[in-house]
């Protein structure tokens, strides 16, 4: 288990991504993975409120529902369920009023009396950060909230935050959600790290497997399936991309797990990193995805994939 920055959030040191559920994989399925999940000793759950509204039919909040009728259902006990705010197409920003009616509403979707880590999903750059801040207190003082969060913030916005909060009194954010895989390093390591080291926050990546990439799907940049998803990940099967993945391969075979397994334990390793976010759109990838929580890689393993790594950075 894992803590959660300065929280007393103790969480299973992977977090199941919500993002797929009512999108690419529909109730019954969404409640097979969540309950592979569990049964696996799965206890952090990632999700945002507008999930997935993109998807052609749908208005946003299909994931939150999704999950809430699961809780409802199995009724699992010390489940953290991470949620955010921002990008809903009915609660767009981070004004005040915005984030406590897209709060509330999360809530009554989800069907639980508190959300225990609530992200500010984007920066608004319209609304004062002041305004944002203390709105967030507001939820935590209410005990709508039990932990604030920041997701794709600059390091420079964070310091501003946290500045912030100090001045008034309010509970500072205890996790960072940044885009951060093998990948995709050099801006989060070289500004994200050390503003969570400073502040004692733990990051929660999204995007761990590089959209599928580094599950070793992709080997070819013609292998897609027609989806965006699967054309963004192949366009990372460059020279430098395929060494990276053959380096995952070599690794993982000599501890005897998949690609996808590795890169995640590869994530797990970084200092700060306490949970990387990985989605499973059926339940036969869960496993996986499970396993890279007990697999400890060699000192040699992690220094082998973070060089073979550099030259593939996207």
């Amino acid at each position: 288990m894992t803590r959660i920055g300065r929280s007393d959030l103790d969480v299973f040191p992977l977090a199941l991504g919500g993002n797929v559920f009512g999108w690419t994989a529909d109730r019954d399925t969404s409640f097979a993975v969540l309950d592979a999940f569990r049964d696996g000793g799965g206890d952090f759950i990632d999700t945002a409120d507008v999930y997935s509204a993109w998807a052609p039919g749908n208005a946003g909040g299909e994931s939150e529902t999704l999950i809430g009728e699961w809780l409802a259902s199995r009724r699992p006990e010390n489940l953290v369920v991470a949620t955010k705010v921002s990008q809903h197409p009915d609660f767009r920003g981070l004004g005040a009023t915005n984030v406590r009616a897209a709060a509330e509403a999360s809530l009554e979707r989800l069907g639980v009396d508190a959300i225990d880590l609530y992200y500010a999903h984007f920066d608004d750059a319209d609304t004062p950060l002041e305004e944002t801040v203390a709105a967030f207190a507001d939820l935590v003082r209410d005990g709508l909230v039990r932990y604030v969060a920041v997701s794709n913030y600059s390091a420079a916005r964070i310091r501003e935050w946290i500045s912030l909060a100090q001045a008034s009194g309010a509970d500072l954010p205890v996790a960072v959600q940044p885009h951060y895989n093998l990948v995709h390093r050099t801006d989060v390591e070289s500004d994200i790290v050390p503003v969570a080291k400073e502040y004692e926050m733990s990051l929660v990546p999204y995007y761990a497997l590089a959209s599928g990439f580094l599950t070793g799907k992709y080997r070819s940049p013609d292998a897609t399936s027609g989806s965006p998803r699967a054309e963004g990940a192949a366009k990372l099967a460059t020279p430098a991309g395929l060494a990276l993945i053959d380096a995952l391969e070599e690794v993982g075979d000599a501890h005897g797990v998949s690609i996808a397994t590795t890169a995640l334990a590869w994530l797990r390793s970084q200092p700060t990193v306490a949970a990387p976010i990985a989605s499973a759109s059926r339940v036969e990838q869960v496993a996986d995805l499970l396993a890279s929580a007990s697999l400890e890689l060699s000192p040699e393993d992690i220094a082998r994939l973070s060089e073979a790594s550099q030259p593939a950075q996207a």
